[in-house]
């Protein structure tokens, strides 16, 4: 069993959960976690780059003189690249394939990389976390407090408004709902930090899933 302390928002430690390393994968997966990363950022990419090649300029596809006997060079189409006004030769062209990544490896690499902060000691679960009105100041000290204050990403048991409005300009902090975590997005900040009702949403769905 693996040990997640439990801080409240001044930084006392005020107790412990634990979590069966079996339900996050047993061991860490390199490959699987670069695969994950890999597959998040291509996401991510809008793949708009185009030009036009010689299908999609306009012009007649008609010869535009016979080959021999004019006392010029031989010319096909107006729409050929070397003429002005032609397609581009080999010109960018919008990808249609994406990495494919199936839902239960983006769930094991997603528990894998939180295996990894447990392992490591960079995740936390913090109480009693709470803003009544969106204030960046509430959410920066008892993200200090705990030592996550050079980067974090905080899991919320659902979209709590005030927390996201006042945890998202706090440099090299993410607020997101504990249900929609990536992998890339656990690894690319230092700590993990769980509220409570968020580890304790979190713990019921891998007992859910095994």
């Amino acid at each position: 069993m693996l040990a997640i302390p439990v801080f409240n928002v001044r930084g006392e430690r005020v107790g412990e959960e634990t979590i069966d390393a079996e339900l996050l994968g047993g061991a860490v997966r390199p490959k699987l976690l670069k695969q994950a990363i890999v597959a998040f950022l291509d996401r991510q990419r809008q793949y708009s780059a185009r030009t036009k090649g010689k299908s999609d300029v306009e012009g007649s596809t008609r010869k535009l003189y016979r080959q021999k006997g004019t006392g010029n060079a031989r010319m096909g189409q107006v729409r050929t690249c070397v003429r002005r006004g032609g397609g581009r030769a080999f010109g960018k062209r919008v990808s249609s394939s994406a990495l494919g990544f199936p839902k239960k490896m983006r769930r094991l690499a997603r528990n894998n990389a939180i295996l990894t902060k447990i392992q490591s000691n960079d995740a936390l679960i913090l109480e009693d976390l709470a803003c009544s009105e969106p204030k960046t100041k509430v959410v920066a000290t008892a993200l200090s407090a705990v030592g996550a204050e050079r980067g974090c990403t905080l899991a919320t048991h659902e979209l709590d408004r005030n927390v996201y409005l006042s945890g998202r300009n706090i440099p090299r902090t993410d607020v997101r709902v504990v249900d929609e975590l990536t992998a890339y997005e656990i690894l690319r900040r230092r700590k993990m930090v769980f509220t409570r009702p968020a580890f304790d949403r979190f713990r019921a769905g891998l007992a859910g899933e095994a």
